[in-house]
């Protein structure tokens, strides 16, 4: 049992690391637990006794106060950080006191400035679309920028009467009175790290293009610059790695594009399969990933990570929300925290196991035995429980 530790930008995995897990709130109770099953299960089929996972929990949340702690404290956040990879259920914040968001703290706390986010259609899962299996991108979305830096002032308020007339008597910025207003600074440090880190997953993933996406025509030094500022890290720090290694052999390039953010939902619709890794700022990639996901059948089978590829601290999470009403009903799908997991097997370079879940999920849902949120959308399924719908997919690794 040891330890994963971070040298030279990669993780140094040992056969039995220590990983840490956040149950969540609400629906956490009964999804987190169901995903540490799968995953240890995975692991065991794939590696015998050669390879296992010590989980270690990390007290974040209704179970923090539970135990006497803060919402989130920093022995949680130390615990994070030096246990490196967490995996995470959904978690809220009591209307009216502390935090905005949790999941929003944990990321600026840990300055996770990658939110990744998969989006894969699976054989067999209710969807609107007509050819769900044409989209297959990786989203990388900036995490600590942009509306999630949270700088804003409330109409009528004495900081928004300051920032007002410093506008319209210094910048002559015209305003009108009843206004809030908020602040979006997107920085040449945070884009390029940020597009830095799409472009490595490229390669490292034989993916064939990355596009950036802004609204770079309206507002041409905050979304334009992440534009700018991407192809510049694509051209000063790639093109000669680019060149000698390519995406996968040395006959294939990873082709630098960019979109304008309104046009690039037309886009994802109408030709997905023109599109692979997406790289964009951070209101633009919260749309998409989620306009995405449901393009394949929604955030019940969305997985994603908020990732530091410099600290190599990383925490992979539900995408969807705490649903307290279905609480300890052992009801919801399980599938976002499984598929998160996967990724969190990727991260370790484990992919045998990672493979067998992806795999055995795919069959659980063209079996048609799945949770009530897929059942009531397909014909002839029959509805099991969340535990359940975890079970079946062991058997069937």
């Amino acid at each position: 049992m040891q330890k994963i530790t971070f040298l030279n930008n990669q993780w140094q995995i040992p056969n039995n690391p220590i990983i840490g897990y956040i149950v969540g709130d609400g629906i956490g109770q009964d999804v987190t637990p169901v995903a540490i099953n799968v995953l240890n299960a995975a692991v065991e089929k794939a590696y015998s006794n050669q390879k296992s996972i010590n989980w270690q929990e990390v007290f974040v949340g209704e179970k923090a106060l539970q135990q006497g702690k803060e919402l989130l404290g920093e022995e949680a956040l130390n615990l994070m950080k030096d246990l490196r990879i967490t995996l995470k259920g959904p978690l809220t914040t009591p209307v009216g006191k502390g935090f905005r968001s949790l999941n929003v703290a944990i990321r600026q706390k840990l300055d996770l400035y990658a939110c990744v986010r998969p989006v894969k259609y699976f054989p067999g899962v209710p969807n609107p679309m007509k050819h769900p299996e044409k989209l297959d991108v990786i989203i990388f979305r900036e995490n600590t920028e942009d509306v999630y830096a949270g700088i804003e002032w409330e109409k009528g308020s004495v900081g928004v009467q300051k920032v007002r007339n410093f506008l319209i008597s210094e910048m002559g910025v015209k305003m009108r009175p009843d206004s809030g207003i908020g602040i979006k600074p997107i920085s040449k440090t945070g884009s390029q790290r940020l597009v830095k880190a799409a472009i490595n997953y490229a390669i490292n993933k034989s993916r064939k293009s990355v596009t950036l996406v802004h609204k770079g025509n309206i507002m041409k030094f905050t979304e334009g610059a992440f534009k700018n500022w991407g192809y510049q890290v694509a051209e000063q720090q790639f093109i000669e790695q680019l060149a000698k290694e390519g995406a996968g052999n040395s006959h294939d390039k990873i082709i630098i594009k960019d979109r304008i953010a309104d046009a690039m939902f037309q886009q994802l619709l109408l030709r997905p399969d023109e599109y692979d890794v997406i790289a964009t700022t951070n209101l633009n990639g919260d749309y998409l990933s989620d306009a995405c996901a449901a393009q394949v059948g929604g955030l019940g089978i969305a997985p994603g990570a908020n990732i530091n590829y410099e600290t190599g601290i990383a925490v992979f999470e539900a995408t969807h929300g705490t649903a307290p009403k279905y609480a300890g009903l052992d009801k919801v799908n399980p599938g976002s925290v499984i598929l998160s997991g996967v990724m969190l097997l990727e991260t370790l370079g484990w992919q045998e196991a990672a493979d067998m879940i992806v795999a055995a999920v795919t069959k659980t849902i063209q079996q048609k035995t799945v949770t009530y949120d897929l059942a009531r959308q397909m014909e002839n399924a029959t509805e099991i429980k969340c535990s359940e719908f975890g079970q079946r997919i062991i058997e069937n690794m």
